[in-house]
């Protein structure tokens, strides 16, 4: 694949990715997790799971980092939300 087409998706899998941080910080800080939805995040950690298994099954580095990174984080949410429920 050309070196720009993988710089985009790369790039995608970064923001992706990180946009769960402030999430999870402010979940913390706060201990507030009533306006997160469990049903949509264990719907999310579902689909992710699959992208992380669709890009392992075709060897894609990016879409395997981008996935099991998010997958964690998501995770983390999804503890958070458990825990403070």
């Amino acid at each position: 694949m050309p070196l720009h087409i993988e710089l985009i998706g790369s790039l995608a899998a970064v923001i992706t990715t990180l946009c769960w941080i402030p999430q999870i910080i402010r979940i913390v800080r706060h201990r507030d997790t009533a306006s997160i939805s469990l049903v949509t995040n264990v719907s999310l950690v579902l689909g992710v799971f699959l992208w992380l298994v669709y890009g392992m099954m075709i060897s894609s580095w990016p879409v395997v980092a981008a996935n099991g990174t998010t997958l964690l984080l998501i995770l983390t949410i999804l503890g958070l939300k458990l825990r403070y429920g």
